[in-house]
């Protein structure tokens, strides 16, 4: 058979981006990480109980403040270091705990500064709220170091650094949990509650998006410590799934009874990021180093399909003038979930949704044991409704009673793979590429997250 040129670089093309999801990959530093061989299994692994546990933040821009604030408010735990790179940041949190029993030693001002908090004897989590690039090596450093990591959205930017988290947690037996905290939004824990207990059916096809306004925020000068969520728009592809991927992957048992298998990305041109950095840049030089780039494309679309023959899409755009939204459909074959627009709806079959009294009686019986027990605490406390409150005390009640953590090293990984996976496709014409099973396999056997068990323990709160 003849092949010319053309399409043999074509066929070579995305014959490489298919092998590697699977093959051994090496990291900037030389060594490999492999999906062969499973050391240990992370997925419902109980590690011992930590009766106060005590904790570390790096990162102290925009979501670290919220979550040395909300912390402070569960007992069991000690605050024992503040770090960011920015002196005044530090210091700004700290003055958030005068009034608690925490004292933190602060860290700032040295690139390194991080690692020496990890390098504490008296720390048990490392809780990472920094730039996404940091994420995966900080996480990989403070599990290698015998900590606990709890690392914000996407927990990496790269295969390979997926591979790293999967590979250390496994080796070093720590929990390296990503800190999505959309999965402990109420109507996506009512919504997983209802699935486990066969409300929907056969779920079929799931949905959801990061559809948020952010274009002055990402060109804004303070908002994003050295322009970093900017110059991550320069990829292409869906940049930050986890928030829609989450609820919906945990819906579908992923990584639990089913995996995601292979994606196909597609994204529009940009139409919007190069021209606000040229209006930017005809007032002000500082934006001349940006003007002419390629950014990614205003919406991105991914649809993804699993092991066991369900879909999955999954939308970005951060620059279109829309309402928020991240979608979160849930469609069976006996009914169907949906969130956005407000307010959230349940439906039974197509004579449409069901009335206000019926979604009341439906919140009323199938509310998780969590939102029961602290949901009306967490809206007091608050982050976004009360999900990132939620998100905390979860897991610091796991660690503090030695339960599985619901969200472990498999779907940060596995959540957080789309992006670089979707540039990818986007790249080479939405050619489908293959989504490595960082389970090794073991997704065949381990058990979905038990909703039931969402109670957790005795931890308590103070408001």
């Amino acid at each position: 058979m003849k092949t010319n040129r053309r399409d043999f670089i074509k066929i070579s093309t995305i014959a490489g981006m298919t092998m590697a999801g699977e093959a051994t990959i090496a990291s900037p530093k030389g060594t490999k990480h492999t999906p062969q061989g499973q050391a240990f299994n992370m997925s419902g692994y109980a590690a011992p109980k930590i009766e106060t546990v005590r904790i570390g933040f790096i990162g102290l821009g925009n979501r670290g403040p919220g979550a040395v604030e909300r912390i402070s408010k569960i007992d069991g735990v000690e605050i024992k270091a503040l770090c960011d790179i920015r002196p005044e940041k530090a210091e700004a949190a700290r003055k958030l705990l005068e009034k608690t029993p925490h004292k933190p030693d602060l860290y700032s001002g040295g690139a390194e500064e991080w690692k020496k908090v990890c390098d504490r004897k008296d720390i048990d989590l490392i809780y990472i709220a920094t730039p996404w690039k940091l994420h995966a090596p900080m996480a990989v450093f403070a599990m290698e170091h015998g900590k606990h990591a709890a690392v914000e959205v996407p927990a990496a930017v790269t295969i390979d650094e997926c591979w790293q988290m999967v590979n250390t947690s496994e080796k070093t037996k720590k929990h390296c949990v990503i800190l999505e905290n959309c999965c402990y939004d109420f109507f996506e824990l009512l919504t997983l509650n209802m699935a486990r207990q066969g409300y929907f059916g056969e779920i079929v096809h799931v949905e959801g998006a990061y559809i948020h306004a952010l274009l002055d925020a990402n060109f804004s000068k303070t908002q994003y410590y050295d322009m970093w969520r900017l110059k991550e728009n320069l990829r292409n592809g869906s940049l930050y799934p986890t928030h829609g991927l989450g609820p919906i992957a945990q819906a579908l048992n992923v990584n639990r009874g089913d995996r995601m298998d292979y994606l196909v990305s597609v994204s529009t041109n940009d139409f919007m990021m190069g021209a606000k950095a040229k209006e930017l840049a005809a007032t002000d030089s500082f934006y001349k180093q940006y003007e002419g780039k390629s950014f990614r494309g205003n919406m991105n679309t991914t649809t993804i399909r699993t092991v066991n023959g369900k879909t999955m899409m999954v939308q970005h755009d951060v620059t279109s003038p829309r309402p928020y939204s991240r979608i979160h459909l849930v469609s069976g074959t006996k009914g169907t979930a949906l969130k956005y627009p407000e307010p959230p709806r349940i439906s039974k079959g197509h004579e449409g949704w069901v009335t206000d009294e019926e979604f009341k009686e439906l919140e009323a019986k199938y509310a998780p044991p969590i939102v029961t027990k602290v949901g009306e605490m967490a809206k007091q406390i608050g982050g976004h409704g009360g999900m990132d409150f939620l998100m905390d005390w979860r897991l610091i009640d796991c660690l503090r009673n030695g339960l599985p953590v619901d969200m472990d090293v498999y779907d940060a990984a596995a959540w957080s793979a789309v992006a670089p996976l979707s540039e990818k496709s986007v790249a080479n014409r939405s050619a489908s590429v293959d989504v490595p099973d960082f389970t090794r396999g073991a997704w065949k056997s381990n058990a979905p997250v038990d909703v039931q068990l969402l109670k957790g323990g005795t931890t308590r709160v103070r408001l």
